[in-house]
């Protein structure tokens, strides 16, 4: 009997360990996926390249690196919340479109943060699907890729496609030398153009407050800048604008009549940075003026595709103050965005009437998807194309050609075919 209460007991002893290390697996599980919530997503930022910090301004700063591992291309849109002083402060940008398998970082800045030790919140990450082409754009891995002294880097990139690409920037995750995440860079001037085979030579830097412990730059990336959106309440309305600039833009104000426009800027780099300003367009008659401290800065003023504003000029080294715009129309009846341009129906008047191709028409067709001006799930992409338009197709064209069908309807004929594979773009 003695025997047997010491084999029950062993037997409760072992079972209960048995318990323990089961609850102490699950524990841990539990705890690795708590540390990492976004770790085994299709979309995440992996954590060790999700950081805050205050750069040389006194400005906090929060770097991340979103990558998509989904087999079709999105618009990523990213949430990042901080608490400093027990109050909390949260901002959303929408990223460029990422294709599929690929990877692109982002820096996004909170002068809002006055305190000694803000809480990074994680990152809130959503997405749409859409449709995009990776950019073959290259870096070039051999010795003019430097990083140096000072902890900037120079180096060369080749266009290895067949078509000439334009407004691009690169972008890569910047480390220090025990591979902490320190910064975000990006090339210091937009490629305007570069043609098929083309190599050209980049530069980007780090914030100063890193210059001495870079290590290495990883993750590079190819893209246009993630569009900084700001909403300015203006006369019981809210004015949106949009910006895509390194440079840092906070508490836009409008004035009692709404004609001037006033932000806080701090161009903390040490070389001359660029900013373009992209506002709805509320009367045509709007001419805008540029004043950084009450100071005239040069600026070009021009109108998109889509038919907003652009306000665009350079800001000096390491300069920061007052930025204010003037010129705006209060009183104007805000202009309806055009959701096609006039150049593709040019395109197809010309081809109705013969005088340009099928493909040269598929170009501008093409442009409605590059812009996600129209979408469809799944679409074949045939750079060099033979493919021959039907015919009858041209009808409906020639309808929304004569105005006798709307631009709406337009699109989703366009859509329609695509989808259905009458055309190929």
């Amino acid at each position: 009997m003695r025997n047997q209460h010491l084999d029950s007991k062993t037997f409760s002893i072992l079972s209960r360990i048995l318990r323990l290390r089961i609850l102490l697996i699950f524990g841990l599980l539990f705890v690795i996926l708590s540390i990492s919530p976004l770790a085994f997503a299709e979309v995440f930022i992996p954590t060790h390249e999700y950081v805050g910090f205050f750069d040389s301004n006194g400005i906090y700063t929060v770097v991340g690196n979103v990558k998509n591992d989904l087999d079709y291309a999105i618009i990523p849109t990213i949430s990042i919340s901080v608490i400093g002083d027990a109050e909390e402060f949260s901002k959303t940008i929408q990223h460029v479109p990422l294709a599929a398998g690929t990877e692109i970082p982002f820096k996004i800045k909170f002068p809002e943060i006055l305190g000694d030790s803000p809480i990074l919140m994680p990152a809130e990450i959503s997405f749409e699907k859409t449709k995009t082409d990776v950019i073959p754009i290259d870096v070039i891995y051999d010795e003019t890729l430097i990083v140096h002294e000072d902890g900037h880097l120079t180096g060369r990139i080749i266009n290895s496609g067949t078509q000439t690409l334009s407004n691009f920037k690169i972008f890569a995750v910047i480390h220090g030398l025990d591979d902490e995440t320190l910064d975000m860079g990006q090339n210091i001037s937009p490629i305007i153009e570069m043609k098929p085979g083309e190599i050209r030579e980049f530069t980007m830097y780090p914030d100063p407050k890193f210059a001495s412990k870079v290590w290495y730059y990883s993750c590079f990336a190819i893209g246009q800048d993630s569009i900084i959106v700001l909403n300015v309440p203006r006369n019981d309305d809210t004015f949106k604008i949009r910006y895509d600039s390194s440079i840092l833009l906070s508490y836009p104000e409008f004035n009692s009549q709404g004609t001037t426009l006033s932000f806080s800027l701090i161009q903390g780099w040490a070389f001359q940075n660029y900013i373009n300003l992209e506002f709805p367009r509320y009367s045509e008659n709007e001419s805008f003026q540029v004043f950084l401290n009450d100071e005239y800065v040069d600026s070009i003023q021009s109108i998109d595709d889509m038919g907003n504003w652009h306000v665009a000029f350079f800001v000096e080294p390491q300069s920061e103050g007052t930025l204010k715009i003037t010129g705006f129309e209060p009183e104007g009846k805000l202009v309806e965005i055009i959701l096609i341009p006039e150049w593709i129906r040019n395109n197809a008047n010309w081809w109705l009437t013969d005088q340009i191709s099928d493909l040269e028409f598929l170009e501008g067709i093409n442009y409605l998807f590059e812009k996600q001006i129209v979408y469809v799930p799944q679409r074949t992409i045939m750079i060099e194309s033979q493919w021959q338009i039907p015919s009858w197709v041209k009808n409906p064209v020639g309808w929304w050609s004569e105005e006798k069908i709307s631009d709406d309807d337009f699109l989703n004929m366009i859509e329609n075919l695509v989808e259905r594979k009458i055309i190929i773009v």
